[in-house]
């Protein structure tokens, strides 16, 4: 079964041809940073306006890398939740006039789950798994026993790690987005008396696997305004371990308490070089298997829409043209956010 997947939930528009859940015939993606990085983040109505724009040149050329014709296509999917109403309009109008005109079936897509399908897409991840999905919007532990049983356990209480990294860069004047810009920076800094900073709700046991960054976020404020002249090396590496340490130790503790070996990191921030090191470090020395997509599969793509689609299209789960978009998720495994232990 040939599957097209559209994303186009935030700020990066994709389309993807995946065979049979499996095989990547095609993942294109366009990143919209050139339109949002004046502004240190994500403008919506420029985004959708980018969607609109470029969307018919992206599949075409995703039909040229697949060397599918249109008719070829067996289904339809496309992210409708969560993410910016107005981004997820585009991409789910298209969907539906490709449903519409090829007489193709259609699915929709929580991009929260096709994230977390990314670890089946180039690797062999096994259920059940502890997943920890991490982006510019997302900060979830979820506990999964299959493709369509999850468990949210945890999630964070204000900002997202992601969006945190923007805010931080946009205070030490490092530009947009934050993630890569400090990232690279603390990675270059082999000095050890980086800046210390505590990781937010790291013991608190009424919180014990939710998350809070803007404790960390206020606390890198008070310090550039103390020192002016501070050293943005120092700062950033001290923001960077206490940001990613605090994911890493609470998925390696929900894991330890549940008992499951398998971990599945998905999300923007799952392209972070400290957090990668950190898991293959756990990998190493408590026997836990770590999957961790590649790097062109962290960010937003059509392939892990795709993919997912898939199985939903195998177990008869279609959609029709009254399907509508929603930012925050509304039905599924994930509809709501509760703290599950």
């Amino acid at each position: 079964m040939f599957v097209l997947g559209i994303e186009t939930s935030c700020d990066e528009t994709s389309i993807g041809i995946v065979r049979d859940g499996k095989k990547i015939l095609a993942n294109i993606v366009l990143s919209q940073t050139e339109f949002h990085e004046k502004f240190h983040g994500v403008v919506p109505e420029i985004a959708s306006r980018v969607h609109l724009t470029v969307i018919n040149r992206l599949l075409e050329q995703a039909l040229k890398q697949s060397k599918l014709k249109l008719d070829q296509i067996d289904c339809i999917s496309v992210v409708n939740q969560p993410g910016l109403v107005g981004s997820l309009m585009v991409g789910v109008s298209f969907a539906k006039s490709l449903s519409l005109s090829l007489h193709k079936p259609l699915v929709s897509v929580n991009h929260l789950l096709a994230h977390l399908y990314a670890n089946f897409l180039k690797n062999k991840a096994k259920f059940p798994y502890i997943g920890l999905l991490v982006s510019g919007g997302h900060t979830l532990l979820v506990m999964a026993r299959n493709l369509f049983d999850y468990r949210v356990i945890g999630t964070t209480l204000d900002d997202a790690a992601g969006e945190a990294y923007d805010k931080v860069s946009k205070l030490m004047g490092l530009g947009y987005p934050g993630g890569p810009i400090i990232d690279q920076i603390a990675r270059n800094y082999k000095g050890q008396d980086y800046i210390r900073f505590s990781s937010g709700l790291s013991k608190d046991p009424h919180n014990r696997f939710n998350f809070s960054y803007s404790g960390l976020k206020t606390a890198v404020l008070n310090f550039i305004k103390k020192n002016p002249d501070f050293d943005k090396a120092r700062v950033a590496k001290g923001f960077q371990i206490a940001a990613i340490s605090v994911l890493t130790d609470k998925t390696m503790d929900l894991a330890k308490k549940m008992n499951i070996k398998n971990i599945c990191i998905a999300g923007g921030v799952a392209a972070n070089s400290y957090l990668r090191e950190l898991f293959l470090k756990e990998s190493k020395e408590k026997r836990y298997t770590i999957y961790i997509p590649e790097m062109d599969l962290c960010t937003d793509n059509g392939a892990m829409v795709a993919g997912f689609a898939y199985h939903k299209a195998k177990k008869g789960d279609f959609d029709n043209l009254e399907m509508d978009v929603y930012s925050r998720p509304k039905g599924g495994p994930i509809s709501y956010l509760k703290n599950g232990l």
